[in-house]
């Protein structure tokens, strides 16, 4: 036998048997306050167990198929047997320790054949389920049917009726997309779905920020729109959802900033200041709403916790932006390259991220800089409207109110870089770029 062979195959064996050793300790360790001679199968039955799996993966090509099915079955039986004679001694009915110790012999054969990767990434999952038991069973007692049926609703929607949809346009105009409008939907699902576990883990207004400057990093619209449904139905204060909102924001800005930086440098130039001025405005009054009322804001928040996932705010809030996001690209269809700005203006009340590419991809074949630079403002700042009106539909007039202030402290530092400081720093960083 060559030695690299041979090498491979005690290398194999070493990671079947290391499985085995992995999960005999967690299983031994749960029993070591148990006398000799009482202990369940620990440490060196689970460890022989997985070496035995290998050493039958091993003898394959000898036995052949059927000899490896008859091992199988010989140690199949064996081991049951012995884990029924251990349940009725402890009067145990689990069988979780039974399918464990099958799954290490499997695992063991398939380490002499299959990818050990695959078999260290599901022994170390065997581990962490068999560990995290009591943990997994608290969660499981505080899981409400509510909650259940939200997350079956969410991963039915991803994983039944996604594949169904057409990925193509159905209209004349080339707008809507079905399957886009349906990623929105569990985009928009999740989001609440999202919110509502961070609100009743992390308390309601730690809950609240957490799931919003999660959230806005996938989209700052819907972040808005959920947080706004939250301070409506009493679960979060009006101040908290202002300083969620606005950090959502700062996120959203601060997004368009990295899209430049690696797509258009050149718009980054012209527009990054404004921009990273108007992210640093978000986020000052982001924190200057959590805590300049906080007292009054505390005790608020997360107490009146209602369904996690509102289908009818969900249906009202993709039909809202779905038709935002249509009327974008039909506008765009109509103007074409030539009418940038309008394009900014319209589909950038729904995606700033969309006219941010646009934009870069333009500049790249031609065009100026500077007029990029002034589509992705318009766009930020339409962006920026579009979410004070949302704020309005979903959360009231107070939520509104307190991120207008935001939005609209954030617009003034924004222009008062872009008109004054721009023009006299952009020239030396456009030549700091351009040196060797």
């Amino acid at each position: 036998m060559p030695d690299a062979l041979l090498i491979e195959i005690f290398q194999r064996l070493a990671v079947a048997l290391g499985v085995g050793f992995l999960v005999g300790v967690e299983r031994g360790w749960k029993h070591r306050d148990a006398p000799d001679g009482t202990r369940a199968a620990g440490l060196r039955t689970h460890a022989v167990v997985g070496l035995s799996g290998g050493v039958a993966g091993a003898m394959l090509p000898v036995i052949g198929q059927l000899g490896f099915a008859a091992l199988t079955l010989a140690f199949a039986g064996a081991f049951i047997l012995f884990k029924v004679r251990e349940s009725q001694k402890d009067d145990d009915l689990s069988v979780t320790g039974t399918i464990a110790g099958l799954l290490v012999f499997a695992l063991g054969a398939y380490a002499m054949w299959g990818d050990l990767r695959v078999v260290a990434a599901v022994g170390v999952a065997l581990v962490g389920l068999l560990a995290f038991k009591e943990a997994l069973h608290g969660w499981l007692d505080k899981v409400t049917w509510k909650e259940l049926r939200s997350a079956l609703l969410i991963l039915a929607a991803t994983a039944i009726a996604l594949p169904l949809l057409p990925d193509r346009t159905i209209d004349p105009w080339d707008a809507i997309n079905p399957r886009e409008l349906w990623m929105l939907t569990i985009l928009v699902a999740g989001a609440s779905f999202a919110g509502y576990v961070a609100v009743k883990t992390l308390g309601g207004d730690v809950g609240v920020l957490a799931g919003a400057a999660a959230g806005s990093l996938v989209s700052s619209t819907v972040v808005t729109a959920e947080v706004g449904r939250q301070v409506k139905t009493g679960q979060a204060h009006a101040l908290v959802g202002g300083a969620a909102a606005s950090l959502a924001a700062a996120i959203s800005v601060s997004r368009v900033i990295a899209l430049l930086a690696v797509a258009a440098a050149p718009i980054l130039l012209e527009a990054g200041p404004a921009l990273i001025a108007a992210a640093i405005t978000f986020a000052a009054a982001a924190f200057v709403m959590r805590f300049f009322d906080k007292e009054k804001a505390k005790g608020d928040s997360g107490q009146n916790l209602k369904s996690p996932l509102d289908l009818i705010s969900v249906g009202q809030f993709v039909l809202l932006l779905g038709g935002v996001i249509i009327v974008g690209r039909i506008v765009s269809d109509m103007y074409g390259q030539a009418g940038l700005l309008p394009f900014a203006a319209t589909a950038g009340l729904a995606d700033v991220d969309a006219v941010t590419l646009a934009a870069a991809s333009l500049v790249g074949n031609g065009l100026e800089a500077a007029v990029g630079a002034h589509a992705v403002m318009v766009a930020v700042m339409m962006n920026t409207l579009a979410k004070g009106v949302i704020a309005y539909m979903t959360g009231g007039w107070r939520y509104a109110a307190l991120y207008f202030s935001a939005a609209l402290a954030a617009t003034l530092a924004a222009a008062a870089v872009w008109f004054l400081v721009t023009p006299l720093i952009a020239p030396m960083l456009e030549g700091a770029s351009q040196a060797p």
